[in-house]
């Protein structure tokens, strides 16, 4: 799952943004691939080539309600001259026993339902009078095959050429073809192709679980009464939302108060269902920051090789990070700030390729491009910091939105990119080209 915890420097050493999320990707390892059955393999990552079994269609069948015909049988008719047809009987989709169309004879055919031997062509049911004695294929209950009888006469109005309305066997793909590649996410579309060509089961990475806490003693679940000096827990509705949409299993648990064993405790328990665990708030410098206290010396002769290294970071928000491996199998932690959009910046640039590369996606970031922007006025920065702003992304422009604080959450509900000011910038001018992450 992960190796070893990350590399540790100086208390007053300032981790780029760069080297944090680098020492995050080597020490997470993508999961050990398992088979599962389609459907619980959707969002899942194959790990083997998939070719096909059985060709797509397995066999020549009508794309039409109709009738299959000869080609010869119906050159030159028309609404004047028709030509007249023995109705033999009907074929159905997944019938036994094919009908033979033979000179002067036509058989009713559904759509989907295989084209009986001897005919050539299928006539949709609009180009004919619909059989004498009988209404239109559409709605009818279908009669059973019987060569030796015959079921009327249809009038056809309209020559058709060969194999018209006709879905060739294989024209999908052919039996041997490669169907997936191994490492494609599998969507709705991928687990279709599956089924068809035969497979029940698949070999994937599966989705990580990952385990959401946050913690704090002021929380209150958003279904309760606040008291003075308690706030709403958003933060874990938020990242473990941030986790499905990055394609995790995330399980949310309740704020745990600031108390260090209570903590460390509850993060023991979690790891039984574990492959990451990210916890908010508590990584600053304050007196009651609970997850620094409560993990800095996690290593013991019971984990040999775990710790989390609490680190400052060269950016805003998000200065205070934590990173490392816990318990016994090293399952990665990572301990973000507590403000709302320091949590969720945190997330996307470290959370989520973490999550991603744990999938074995080959793409694990978010798509970045440039945009102009547009703004009131000039956008300032730290020096030597970067900064990431919450922004609003239309037609290669990016508007500023809400303001630089990191307690702002509606801004952040109402911006759909991150507008990035580099290091070296400490102010950006409207109509400047930006780097914009794109998180629609």
């Amino acid at each position: 799952m992960s190796s070893p915890a990350p590399r540790t420097a100086g208390q007053d050493h300032l981790w780029s943004v760069d080297e944090h999320l680098a020492d995050i990707l080597a020490t997470v390892r993508p999961l050990e691939p398992i088979e599962l059955q389609l459907l619980d393999a959707q969002g899942c990552v194959l790990v083997e080539d998939v070719t096909v079994r059985v060709s797509l269609p397995p066999f020549d069948n009508s794309s039409m309600d109709g009738y299959a015909v000869r080609v010869a049988d119906i050159a030159g008719a028309s609404e004047e001259y028709p030509a007249a047809l023995t109705v033999i009987g009907d074929v159905a989709a997944g019938q036994d026993g094919l009908l033979h169309v033979g000179p002067g004879q036509a058989a009713r055919i559904m759509t989907g339902a295989p084209l009986p031997p001897g005919a050539e062509t299928v006539v949709p049911v609009e180009w004919t009078d619909g059989g004498l004695g009988g209404g239109p294929v559409t709605g009818m209950r279908a009669r059973s095959a019987d060569p030796e009888g015959a079921h009327g006469q249809v009038r056809v109005h309209r020559p058709a050429p060969a194999r018209a309305h006709v879905r060739a066997q294989g024209s999908d793909v052919q039996a041997g073809d490669l169907a997936l590649a191994e490492g494609t996410l599998l969507g709705p579309p991928q687990i279709a192709l599956l089924a068809a060509i035969g497979r029940g089961t698949v070999r994937v990475r599966p989705r990580p679980r990952v385990v959401v806490m946050s913690t704090g003693s002021e929380l209150v679940q958003p279904d309760q009464k606040l008291a003075h000096g308690q706030i709403y827990d958003s933060n874990s509705f938020a990242l473990t939302a941030a986790a499905r949409d990055a394609g995790a299993i995330a399980y949310r648990v309740g704020a745990v108060a600031d108390d260090a064993e209570t903590l460390r405790s509850a993060i023991e328990d979690q790891l039984v269902r574990a492959d990451l665990v990210v916890t908010t708030g508590g990584v600053s410098v304050g007196a009651y920051d609970v997850v620094k206290e409560a993990l800095a010396h996690v290593a013991d002769e019971d984990e040999p090789g775990a710790g989390v290294d609490f680190r400052k970071l060269a950016m805003q928000p998000g200065k205070p990070q934590g990173f490392g491996t816990v318990g016994p199998d090293h399952t990665p932690l990572l301990a973000l700030p507590g403000n709302p959009v320091s949590s969720y910046v945190s997330f996307e640039l470290f959370v989520r390729p973490a999550i991603r590369a744990l999938m074995g996606v080959p793409d694990i970031h978010r798509p970045t491009t440039r945009a102009v922007l547009t703004a009131d006025k000039a956008l300032t920065s730290p020096a030597g910091r970067r900064q990431f702003l919450r922004g609003s992304y239309t037609d290669g422009r990016v508007t500023p939105v809400g303001g630089a604080g990191s307690h702002l959450i509606a801004a952040l509900a109402h911006a759909d990119a991150l507008i990035v000011v580099p290091e070296d910038k400490e102010s950006v001018e409207p109509g400047t080209e930006v780097e914009v992450v794109l998180l629609g």
